[in-house]
């Protein structure tokens, strides 16, 4: 695990592709659990230790997750993320452009749970929630694009899906249109960036996490500015 935050409220991990922050079928250990180890082997915390989950990234998404270490600090958290008080950056790599240098994307998305997708329409449907973000264009190489997205609502593969209905599916999101997977098993999608108040100190914090090394973030990282706490 990355550990890139931590205080005795909050503690957070720029999670990789390979890590799930749900348990899931496959029976790998999600990070709450190898939280709680690291916590009890760090501070020989006798008994249980406890780690709430504030918010999730789908598996093959990269970047910042943050976990409570209070029940009073999961609760504010968590009011705070369903009231829209937390800002939330990503960055993700798309072969297609984008319709605009910068603009705002608004759908509709109707879950399908049997599927584990979502799928995006123009005008209000049965059983849909609306969906908000805003993205500009950073950078573009030989191949692709490098965009912010700034996510305005947090609906099931929000971005994945929005994305995917602008023709501009995120590269290696074989699920939502892309024509290829990415070697290493996840898409390129990142959440780069958390910011909110503190839930007990009331301070601003500001939580960042460097993308991937690989070849193709690596060709962007002079595009990248990454707030900084």
């Amino acid at each position: 695990m990355e550990i890139i935050y931590e205080d005795n409220h909050l503690i957070a991990v720029n999670k990789n592709c390979h890590e799930i922050v749900q348990g899931d079928r496959t029976g790998d250990t999600p990070l709450p659990e190898r939280l709680k180890s690291y916590l009890k082997e760090k501070y020989a915390k006798p008994g249980n230790v406890f780690i709430g989950v504030t918010h999730r990234l789908d598996r093959p998404v990269s970047g910042v997750v943050i976990f409570a270490r209070t029940g009073k600090a999961l609760k504010r958290m968590n009011d705070m993320f369903r009231n829209g008080e937390v800002k939330k950056t990503y960055l993700a790599i798309t072969k297609n452009r984008p319709p605009l240098h910068e603009g705002e994307l608004t759908h509709w998305l109707v879950r399908n749970e049997k599927q584990n997708k979502s799928v995006a329409y123009d005008t209000e449907k049965p059983n849909s929630k609306k969906a908000v973000l805003h993205y500009r264009l950073l950078a573009q190489s030989e191949r692709y694009w490098l965009i912010e997205i700034d996510l305005k609502t947090g609906r099931h593969h929000q971005i994945r899906c929005q994305f995917s209905k602008a023709g501009c599916p995120i590269k290696g999101d074989l699920k939502y249109g892309a024509d290829r997977s990415n070697p290493d098993g996840g898409i390129s999608l990142h959440a780069c960036s958390v910011s909110f108040i503190h839930p007990v100190s009331k301070e601003k914090i500001v939580i960042t996490a460097h993308p991937p090394s690989d070849s193709l973030w690596n060709t962007f990282e002079a595009n990248i500015k990454i707030e900084k706490r």
